[in-house]
């Protein structure tokens, strides 16, 4: 039997209504505007609500990507959803958005990879299609990642957003779809960038809480030195694995953690700012969630259009990192 050619039919996102500035941060903790910008290139985020959880920013994505595909949720096979902060340790946030989408048939499941999340979730659920188990695959990157912050940390209260992203995967011709995947991990980092006391190794106790081991701590210049490698290294690689050379990609969508990690990697793809989506100006990293936001905003501004070939790359906790080129 021939292996099915996948690729990405429809795209959505959302972000929760409430913006919060550097210059709101100067208020609360010892920053500047300035400070953040320079060396980050964020200049503001979206903070969840309260009562706002993964699973209600990412069912809005979901729906918004099924419009878009002309696909009806009772069609899905699968859900995967990509996060750090799920509703629950379990049930999965998967299970709770198959269900408010209808999605009836649609088999279910949560995939932790941090910030390379949805790249994992797309190579995973395009496995589904291509070897004929499924038809249609529903994929989406959702955080809440503010919640499991400390406020008084500035040097990783300031990085992080909230949002979501989804994609609807299925059939496509030979013209379109995915030409590779790159994963990879590297968990001696892991400690790198963890949330300690959040799982069976560190329960959450009242001691836990007090000592804020509850929340996001990084070794902030290890994990930039990571990323800046990783960026380029998993870039190339893709590219290479596709068959393709660096001048046949149209656009970079990447991870948006930080500009001064970015810019390396167009460097070395060759690629000017005209064809790299940037957003983490208004967003900041928003972890699984960045990828499918920044795509879905790149295909509905007019900046990808169909018959492009994009890049899309990520790096994250685990230490993770992905990469895929795909035709649109």
């Amino acid at each position: 039997m021939n292996n099915i050619n996948v690729g990405i039919l429809g795209t959505g996102s959302y972000l929760p209504e409430k913006i919060v500035t550097n210059k709101d941060l100067e208020q609360q903790i010892d920053t500047t505007d300035e400070w953040i910008r320079s060396r980050t290139g964020i200049e503001e985020r979206r903070i969840a609500k309260a009562c706002e959880s993964t699973s209600d920013l990412g069912i809005i994505a979901a729906k918004k990507a099924l419009e878009d595909a002309n696909v009806d949720a009772k069609e899905i096979d699968l859900i995967i959803v990509a996060t750090l902060t799920p509703d629950y340790t379990f049930p999965s946030t998967a299970c709770i958005i198959q269900h408010q989408l209808g999605a009836k048939k649609a088999a279910a499941y949560d995939l932790s990879a941090a910030c390379s999340g949805f790249i994992y979730g797309v190579a995973s659920g395009a496995q589904f299609i291509e070897s004929g188990l499924y038809k249609y695959v529903l994929v989406i990157g959702a955080e809440t990642i503010t919640k499991i912050l400390d406020w008084e940390d500035r040097s990783t209260c300031v990085l992080f957003g909230d949002g979501a992203g989804a994609c609807v995967l299925g059939p496509v011709n030979d013209e379109r779809g995915f030409k590779s995947f790159v994963l990879g991990s590297d968990g001696s980092g892991g400690a790198l960038l963890s949330q300690p006391s959040s799982g069976s190794k560190q329960p959450i106790t009242p001691e836990t809480i007090a000592a804020k081991a509850n929340t996001l701590k990084m070794v902030g210049s290890e994990v930039f030195k990571f990323a800046v490698r990783v960026m380029g290294n998993v870039s190339e690689e893709a590219v290479e694995k596709s068959g393709l050379r660096k001048e046949d990609i149209d656009f970079f969508v990447p991870h948006q953690a930080n500009i001064r990690i970015i810019e390396p990697a167009m460097k070395r793809l060759g690629l000017g700012m005209d064809k790299v989506y940037i957003n983490l100006n208004k967003y900041g990293n928003m972890s699984s969630a960045s990828i499918p936001v920044a795509l879905d905003e790149a295909i509905r501004f007019g900046q990808i259009k169909k018959g492009d070939t994009v890049i899309l790359v990520g790096f994250g906790a685990g230490l993770t990192w992905g990469a895929t080129v795909v035709t649109m």
